[in-house]
């Protein structure tokens, strides 16, 4: 009877461990057990910062913890990005990074970019893609990309385009466009989308290829004016608005952001970060927003991540290279 019992009772040990032994690594941990801090490498009101605070909102109700956001603004990203990549690796501090600050920072800085996107951070999910868009001050009087060509091949260095800093996405399709249409245009640099946004709005500035994100309300509003789309084609969305491409064959600027923790997180936070961002972005009114924003989600949990990340660095290398970008 002893050993009968003896072997009924290994069993039920035999269980009980196979059963901890597939249960899910984050049910094993206690976290978040305090408040979560967002960073966002850019100015508040930005493609990334909007993006970061619908996520932030949405994630905390499945975390059971404040996720607070927290806009360390400058250098590309890089002082943001930078500050995350040398925090502790626990899961309280996270990055909202974009293409800018773990692609295309990569070839533009080269070596004296601080950190190294592959090396210094642990991909938790990418969340969001986006195309840029042609945008125009009322008074300019250019209706479509052709017009605008011709104004600007009239009036060499008369018309000026805002960015919101060396390498971002507002750079780079500036200076693709100037290259692809041969025109000389004016180039004004400004700390972050944001300002960048204001200064065409008080006609400082007389076009921007703004992100979809900030420029679609004002365009809405009749503040701006929409002349095109950098996507491949017409989108969906948008079908009455024409693609840079049908003018400039070839012109594409996408954009994309993702939440990064430091190197050497555990992967039980990892995933639980994952899962909580997963759905936050199936949610109904968060999708809504993102389609009212000119976006759509782009989910990619940490190692289908990586590797995308991976490719866009080269990608954009190329890319960057070609064009002779530099962020001086």
């Amino acid at each position: 009877m002893v050993k009968q019992f003896a072997r009924r009772d290994f069993g039920l040990l035999g269980l009980f461990a196979a059963g901890a032994a597939i249960r899910p690594v984050s049910a094993q941990i206690a976290y978040p057990t305090r408040p979560i801090r967002l960073v966002v490498p850019f100015a508040p009101g930005g493609a990334t910062d909007v993006m970061a605070r619908l996520m932030a909102a949405r994630m905390q109700q499945e975390l059971g913890q404040p996720m607070v956001v927290e806009n360390r603004a400058g250098a590309s990203g890089i002082i943001g990005a930078e500050l995350v990549a040398r925090a502790p690796a626990d899961g309280y501090t996270l990055l909202m990074g974009s293409v800018t600050t773990h692609a295309v920072n990569v070839p533009m800085y080269g070596a004296r970019l601080s950190y190294n996107p592959l090396r210094d951070f642990a991909p938790v999910t990418r969340v969001a893609t986006g195309y840029n868009v042609l945008v125009v001050h009322p008074d300019v009087a250019a209706r479509n990309v052709q017009e605008l060509v011709a104004i600007a091949k009239a009036r060499p260095g008369a018309l000026a385009y805002g960015h919101g800093g060396n390498g971002t996405s507002t750079h780079l399709a500036g200076e693709m466009f100037k290259a692809a249409a041969s025109i000389d245009i004016l180039m004004v640099p400004f700390r972050s989308t944001a300002p960048a946004t204001q200064a065409l709005l008080a006609n400082e500035i007389q076009l921007m290829f703004d992100t979809s994100t900030s420029a679609l309300p004002l365009v809405r509003d009749g503040r701006l004016r929409i002349l095109a789309t950098c996507a491949p084609t017409r989108r969906a969305d948008m079908p009455d608005v024409p693609a840079v491409a049908e003018t400039l064959p070839g012109f594409e600027m996408s954009t994309w952001v993702g939440i990064f923790a430091p190197a050497g997180t555990p992967a039980a936070i990892l995933e639980r970060l994952d899962a909580a961002a997963q759905i936050g972005i199936r949610d109904a009114a968060l999708l809504a927003r993102l389609e009212q924003l000119g976006n759509e989600p782009f989910h990619a949990g940490p190692e289908e991540f990586a590797r995308f990340m991976r490719a866009d660095i080269e990608r954009w290398t190329g890319i960057i290279r070609a064009a002779r970008i530099t962020p001086d």
